[in-house]
């Protein structure tokens, strides 16, 4: 089980290793509550031709728990401290929703060591992100405050997966945001709320791509558009029928479509 010493925490990563690649590598970084074993779908056809890392961030999956309160910029302190030490810059980064947070910070903070961004159905924050949605909102707050994390997983998998034919994506989202630990939840749901990217927007000067699940009930089209309008050159691909985690829902279309980008920039370069 390798893992990389962070500033406050120890972090767990994987790191998948093509035959041979000439692309350089990928970062993918997880949601709230869950891990980088949330990128499975997105593992084999990548690899093929990236060296593709996946941490769990700080306090999710097998990493520990963030010895302080902690802001999105500490996670990002802590992914680009394992990125540097894999010597795996400059790395296309790709992040969905919390981790798509983390990115936004990366390409401020560590230029040098992103590629390009993909921001999946994330914001620059959250009173953006929520509009009507608060509501919702409010539902997992009210189970996360009386410590319970199986209602907490169960609420927001409900959200998640609502289709009738989801119902094992949803179980199995159900019991790993439940199986998290209640403080390393509140210490995430905390960095998300006190995350603004509003006016560094415009300093991000890596290629974007924003992809957007037209059905997401977590996070607004109006934060995605907001992205797209304030980063220079930001591309938006819009994924039908798909929900809050789309490279879960969406895969295949997900996959063609992160794919399609990167080879603008790499195929030739």
């Amino acid at each position: 089980m390798p893992t990389h010493p962070g500033s406050s925490s120890r972090m767990f990563y994987s790191l998948h290793e093509p035959d041979q690649s000439d692309r350089g590598s990928i970062t993918l970084l997880h949601g709230l509550g869950s891990c980088g074993d949330d990128w499975l779908l997105q593992v084999p056809p990548l690899v093929g031709h990236y060296r593709i890392l996946a941490p769990d961030l700080p306090g999710h999956g097998n990493s520990s728990l963030e010895r302080r309160l902690p802001l999105i910029s500490h996670y990002a302190d802590d992914v680009a401290s394992l990125i540097a030490a894999q010597e795996l810059y400059p790395t296309h980064v790709v992040g969905l929703s919390l981790g798509g947070l983390v990115a936004q910070q990366l390409a401020l903070d560590y230029p040098e060591l992103v590629r390009s961004l993909t921001l999946v159905n994330t914001f620059p924050q959250l009173k953006t992100a929520l509009g009507r949605r608060k509501l919702r909102s409010m539902g997992r707050l009210s189970f996360l405050l009386r410590g319970n994390m199986e209602g907490v997983g169960q609420w927001v998998a409900e959200g998640l997966f609502p289709g009738p034919d989801q119902a094992f994506m949803r179980q199995a989202a159900a019991e790993r945001i439940g199986s998290n630990p209640r403080r390393a939840y509140l210490q995430a749901m905390w960095a998300a709320f006190r995350f603004n990217s509003r006016r560094r927007l415009p300093e991000i000067n890596t290629p974007t791509l924003v992809v957007a699940g037209d059905a997401d009930t977590t996070v607004s089209m109006d934060a995605n558009m907001e992205l797209v309008r304030c980063i220079p050159g930001a591309q938006l691909a819009v994924i039908p029928n798909s929900g809050h985690a789309t490279p879960i829902d969406a895969a295949d279309e997900f996959n063609q479509t992160l794919l399609d980008f990167l080879c603008q920039l790499d195929v030739g370069s």
